[in-house]
């Protein structure tokens, strides 16, 4: 038996979209008053980091990111208001894979999060597509 197949990653930002939305957090965060472990993994101080970019790109399929107030919301139903977190979208139905605390251990290592991924994905009996 073979569980569900995963079609993409989606990972939710524990801050808000909006222009207002990323300077609060980018100045939180230089405060020490805001702290997102995904935006950590992600994201360096203005851009996205080059490390992350090349794990992203080794995943079998794609990784889209949202933030609390543009995720998808059977994304936002599966996470049931946590952030930051990693949700599986599969032919089943969304799936949370990864929460707060699961992105926290991961220290703002890109390879940490695939690990974790792929550990959180084999415990759960998801299943990765065939390769072309």
């Amino acid at each position: 038996m073979t569980g569900p197949e995963i079609s993409r990653l989606v990972g939710v930002y524990d801050a808000e979209g909006t222009l207002r939305g990323e300077l609060a957090y980018f100045v939180g965060a230089r405060l020490g008053r805001a702290h997102c472990s995904l935006c950590d993994i992600t994201h360096g101080l203005l851009r996205e980091r080059a490390d992350w970019r090349e794990c992203r790109e080794g995943l079998p399929v794609p990784f889209a990111t949202f933030h609390r107030d543009d995720q998808p919301d059977e994304v936002r139903d599966v996470a049931a208001g946590r952030a930051p977190v990693v949700v599986a979208d599969t032919d089943q139905g969304p799936v949370l894979v990864l929460g707060p605390e699961a992105l926290d251990a991961c220290g703002g290592s890109g390879e940490q999060l695939v690990a974790a991924i792929e550990a959180a994905v084999a415990a759960a009996g998801l299943r990765w597509p065939e390769p072309a």
